[in-house]
Parts: C-alpha cells; sequence; structure tokens
C-alpha cells in the first residue's frame, strides 16, 4: 500500500511539471504598446512574480534549483535578480565576478524554465560607467533571449528626474546595441514614488520602455495609487518592480487590507508587479526562515507570512 502511494505521488508530481505554465513559451518577445505591456501579437500582458534578496546578502538562493521551485510552486511568470552594486561586502563595485557568479545561474535557469526574468541594478546612487558596462555585458550575453528584463536604477533617491533621463539614456544606448527589443525599466526619483515627474516628461526616442513604481503596503496608501494611475492615464507604462504588504523599512506588521487595494489597483490597470523578498533575514518581508534550504523545496513550516501570501496571490492571478 505504501508503495503504492508513493507511485501516485509521484505520478501525480509529474503530471504538475507537465502542465506547468511556461511564460516565455505563451508570450514571447514582450513589447511595450502605448502604456501597455504586451505578447509578441500585442495582446495585454501582466507579469506577476517575487524578487530574490540582495545578491550579496542572501546567495545561498542564487541557484537554479531555487529557480525551478519557485516555477514548480508558486508559479510566477517572472523573477528578479536584485544585484545589490554598492552597499554591503561583496557588492559587485568591490567584487563583480561573485556578483556574476549569483546572478548569472538565476539568469541561465530561468531561461531554461522558460520565465522572464529582471536583472535589477540594486543600487541608491548613480554610477553611469559601471552600469553602462554591466548593461552592456548582460545584453551582449544574454540579449537574444526574450527572457531578459533589464532594471536600470533601483530606487534612485536624491537624483534629479533630469539626471536620471541623461543616465537612462546612456544605459539604454549601451543595451540597444546588443539588444534592439527587450524590455528595459527605469526608475524614477524619491524611491520610484515620483512616477508624476516622469509623466511630465518621458525619456524620447527609445521604445519599449516602462517605469517603475515600488509600494510597501503598509506605509505607501491611495496617494500613491492615485498618482500610479494619473500617469497610466497620461500615457507612461508603469511596472511595480518592488513591492510587499508591510511598512517600507521591510519591517513591522503587513497590512492585508493595504496590500489587497494594491493587488486590485494593478489588475484593474494590468499592471505587472513583483513582490520582495525571497531571503531570510529577521524582518517581515523577508520570506522564509533561516532553516529553509537553499533550493527548496519550502514546505509551509519554513515559509513566512508574507511569503504565503505572495505565494496565494501569485497562484490566484497566474495562468
Amino acid at each position: 500500500m505504501r508503495k503504492s502511494i508513493l507511485t501516485l505521488l509521484l505520478i501525480l508530481a509529474c503530471c504538475a511539471n507537465a502542465m506547468a505554465f511556461d511564460p516565455v513559451k505563451q508570450w514571447g518577445q514582450l513589447k511595450v504598446t502605448g502604456n501597455q505591456l504586451c505578447d509578441e501579437q500585442g495582446q495585454p500582458v501582466v507579469l506577476r512574480g517575487v524578487s530574490f534578496g540582495w545578491h550579496n546578502i542572501w546567495p545561498r538562493f542564487y541557484n537554479k534549483k531555487a529557480v525551478k521551485w519557485l516555477k514548480q510552486d508558486w508559479h510566477p511568470t517572472v523573477i528578479r535578480a536584485a544585484m545589490g552594486v554598492s552597499t554591503v561586502e561583496d557588492n559587485y563595485i568591490d567584487n563583480p565576478e561573485f556578483a556574476l557568479q549569483c546572478i548569472e545561474p538565476v539568469i541561465k535557469a530561468a531561461i531554461k524554465n522558460n520565465l522572464y526574468v529582471i536583472v535589477d541594478w540594486h543600487s541608491h546612487e548613480m554610477l553611469t560607467q559601471k552600469a553602462v558596462d554591466f548593461f552592456g555585458y548582460i545584453a551582449k550575453k544574454y540579449g537574444k533571449y526574450p527572457h531578459v528584463i533589464y532594471e536600470l536604477y533601483n530606487e534612485p533617491v536624491n537624483d534629479s528626474w533630469t539626471d536620471l533621463k541623461e543616465y537612462a539614456g546612456k544605459v539604454i544606448t549601451e543595451i540597444r546595441r546588443y539588444d534592439p527589443d527587450n524590455i528595459i525599466l527605469m526608475g524614477c526619483p524619491h524611491w520610484d514614488q515620483d512616477i508624476h515627474l516622469v509623466a511630465d516628461s518621458p525619456l524620447s526616442g527609445f521604445t519599449n520602455i516602462m517605469y517603475t513604481v515600488h509600494f510597501y503596503a503598509a506605509t505607501h496608501h491611495q496617494n500613491l495609487r492615485d498618482r500610479m494611475v494619473d500617469a497610466i492615464k497620461r500615457g507612461i507604462p508603469v511596472f511595480v518592480s518592488e513591492s510587499a504588504g508591510m511598512e517600507a523599512s521591510g519591517n513591522g506588521p503587513l497590512n492585508p487590507e493595504e496590500w489587497q487595494a494594491w493587488i486590485d489597483c494593478m489588475e484593474q490597470h494590468k499592471v505587472s508587479w513583483v513582490t520582495w523578498s525571497l531571503s531570510d533575514k529577521d524582518e517581515t518581508c523577508s520570506m522564509l526562515l533561516p532553516r529553509a534550504t537553499a533550493t527548496g523545496p519550502w514546505k509551509d513550516d519554513v515559509i513566512k507570512k508574507s511569503g504565503k501570501m505572495l505565494r496565494d496571490y501569485l497562484r490566484k492571478y497566474n495562468p
């Protein structure tokens, strides 16, 4: 009897894997039409997924098995590799070889598993030439794959939109030398909240560009939602590349009502979104406990509340 049950479970697992949704196979080369992310046929697409934590703080999760388990069990259509650029030891500036050793397996695993993958320049300061060099390398090596999405600047803090436009122009130009069409995400001032400044003066001369908004639901409420929706109505393509249900510090209590209000708003306006983060720190936004394995599988007893809520959202809204 025990052997029969085990055999049945293995058959069910194989069937589940066979039925797994392959976003890139389904949607192909993404593009921006007006203010909307679309598939290669021009039909609207909403990506929903999970962000890894800083590569230099949680490198253990940057592996192909973690990506595979996320796809199989959590059902994201996009994952985000958050490469720490200049903060904390072993960042990209101090140790670029280690940074690439972390993020490239995630990129390759996303490609193998037919997931879209955001390559995130996870910085709070402008480092133009370093970014140009990095994204040139990534575009030259991976730009032929429709899976790749470039995030040029995570959460600018004190930079003006004028300076950010100049920065973006230089980095985009380098990417487009090797990759003419994959989606590019650009941040906006004040921790990706001043999307109204983008609406007043968006980038020109480039295609397939989207602009990021970040929210933490216990801190950012209706005012930021209204600002985002107004920008969308003014023709700005918005992508929420980082979000979560607690305070902007990443800690404090979850606010499920406000998080649901954000989800409802994004779904209504067909805005793609990613939640922070796959990590094991003693804080609310870290989705796993320290005893979770690096590679999965992750059962409920090692997934924290924010991770369970995200998994439920992904399973509900994704195909």
